[in-house]
């Protein structure tokens, strides 16, 4: 019988929850993935989230005859961890969500680490990924939205309200296209892999069209594809710089649905961060080492450590 905890991240697209044994998340014992319905209401998505934690709990159950030591739940946008709130996701429609109690209400049980999940994201890396070993560096998600983590000394930075790392919703382009935190021409209406998405099927015709689609479409030689590429690698060199110009890490860490394209990104991203430095120290720019599953494996790690917590304090 392996003690175990639950994990899930909750994404504007998908959710990935996983049962996670103590062994930092290197070796999930189950996963499973579903879509977040967000078209339905921001009530809609918790109502979802609750549903997979039980879902998830029941599949640890059967499989493992026992119940889960905890669970992590890491969500988008700002979150007290402190109070166990999300306090707003502009990809969710959340506003002062008391998630944690709605979770512990749902599992029986009070050992639930309410978490962001860039910054779940990141610790993951900072532990058993890209950045382990770094003393400081930045992790970028380019995903649904975009959002960062910055790692120093192999801890998470939160901020002083919980908003650290909040670089998609830097500025760019004051004339760009409308974001859901109220603004225009965020980061992340220009550089996300949805951004990227959309402006490739606006190119291409294809209304289904993805990031994927388009990175495809780049190394196929694709004219209009090439161009859809420059605008968002030009869009998210310019947002890194500032990040670099402000933190000074030694490493940048990109992961998210769009660092899929592997060289088709990393290679014109690490060209244009370059050339935008002038007195700056040029980062290297890697891939994130554990996917899309940081978040969900960051999410356990969570857990973890909130029970290894309330050991301590006994």
């Amino acid at each position: 019988m392996s003690p175990y905890v639950i994990a899930l991240d909750v994404g504007g697209t998908r959710m990935k929850g996983a049962l996670l044994g103590p062994d930092a998340g290197r070796t999930p014992l189950y996963e499973a993935r579903r879509g977040t319905p967000r078209e339905s209401g921001p009530e809609a998505v918790v109502g979802a989230v609750l549903d997979f934690v039980a879902e998830l709990r029941a599949e640890g159950v059967a499989r493992l005859g026992a119940e889960p030591r905890g669970a992590g739940v890491v969500v988008p946008g700002i979150v007290d961890e402190t109070g166990g709130t999300a306090v707003f996701a502009a990809n969710l429609g959340w506003r002062d969500v008391p998630l944690r109690d709605r979770l512990r209400e749902r599992l029986g049980t009070p050992h639930v680490a309410l978490g962001h999940d860039m910054r779940a994201g990141g610790l993951a890396e900072a532990r058993i990924g890209a950045g382990s070993g770094v003393d400081r560096f930045l992790f970028v998600a380019l995903g649904t939205g975009i959002a960062g983590a910055v790692g120093i000394d192999g801890r998470i930075e939160p901020g002083a309200h919980g908003g650290a790392g909040e670089i998609g919703h830097v500025v760019l382009r004051p004339d760009g296209p409308p974001c859901g935190c109220g603004r225009r021409g965020c980061m992340e209406t220009l550089a996300s892999a949805s951004a990227v998405g959309r402006a490739w099927a606006e190119a291409s015709g294809v209304a289904t069209a993805t990031a994927a689609d388009a990175a495809a479409a780049v190394a196929a030689g694709d004219p209009r594809a090439a161009q859809v590429w420059r605008d968002a690698v030009a869009a998210l060199a310019d947002g890194l710089v500032v990040a670099v110009t402000l933190l000074d890490p030694r490493t940048l860490v990109i992961g998210g649905g769009l660092a899929e394209a592997g060289a088709t990104l990393f290679d014109p991203l690490r060209a244009a961060v370059t050339e935008r430095l002038t007195f700056q120290h040029v980062p290297s720019i890697v891939p994130a080492a554990l996917g899309d599953a940081a978040g969900c494996l960051g999410a356990g790690l969570l857990a973890w450590d909130l029970l290894s917590a309330e050991v301590v304090s006994r």
